[in-house]
This record gives structure tokens, C-alpha cells and sequence, in this order.
């Protein structure tokens, strides 16, 4: 099945950017979840999120670019850490390996677990 983005809904952008600002986990979770069901898309930029602002009656994509996978996981790992869902900081981990030391066939051979 198909990744589908998570959707906040808001009031306004001024709730979303609270939720932003008091690093709210249901970001980065989202973020993360995104990322990781995109490891092997051949997408440019990966749709992860979308906040729809109800007071406006509009709504924003939150996208990431393929090359800034690893980066956005490090950045994210700490919310993992402070929610204590360390499994998951292993796995996000052993990604962000995957990502910055290995060619795309290692990455999708530890995605589809041929690894173990």
C-alpha cells in the first residue's frame, strides 16, 4: 500500500507554528514515517506532511528532497530519543548508514530485509 501523508489540521498557522516551536513529536514522527516509506521512490521531492489551516481554508505540503533524507532523519532522531522510542532510533539509525556510506542497492536490500 501506498504511503499516504499524515494532515494536521490547524485553526490557524499560528497553531501549527506552536505546535513547531514546542517540537511537538507528531512532526517528526511524521516526518520519519515519510521518509522511511519513500526510501526507494524515485521522486525528487517526497510529500510527508500536510497542514491544513482551517481558519484560511488552505493547505501546505510539507516535502523533502531525496538528497536531504539523511540529514532530515539526524535532524528528527532526537525527538525519537526524548519520547525514549529507542527501536526506532536504531532503525532511523542504521538508515542514515544505509544512506550516507552505501550505493542505492544496499539501501534497497536493507529495506526489503535481505540484510538479516
Amino acid at each position: 500500500m501506498a504511503y499516504k501523508p499524515k494532515e494536521f489540521y490547524v485553526d490557524s498557522t499560528d497553531e501549527f507554528q506552536e505546535m513547531v516551536d514546542e517540537k511537538d513529536f507528531r512532526i517528526a514522527e511524521a516526518i520519519v514515517e515519510g521518509i522511511l516509506a519513500n526510501l526507494n521512490t524515485k521522486k525528487k521531492y517526497v510529500h510527508l506532511l500536510s497542514v491544513i489551516v482551517e481558519e484560511e481554508n488552505s493547505v501546505f505540503d510539507i516535502t523533502c528532497e531525496r538528497k536531504h533524507f539523511a540529514e532530515t532523519l539526524e535532524e528528527n532522531i532526537a525527538y525519537y530519543v526524548r519520547e525514549e522510542r529507542y527501536e526506532d532510533c536504531q532503525r532511523i539509525a542504521d538508515v542514515i548508514t544505509e544512506l550516507k556510506g552505501s550505493d542505492i542497492s544496499k539501501i534497497l536490500n536493507t529495506i526489503s530485509g535481505s540484510k538479516k
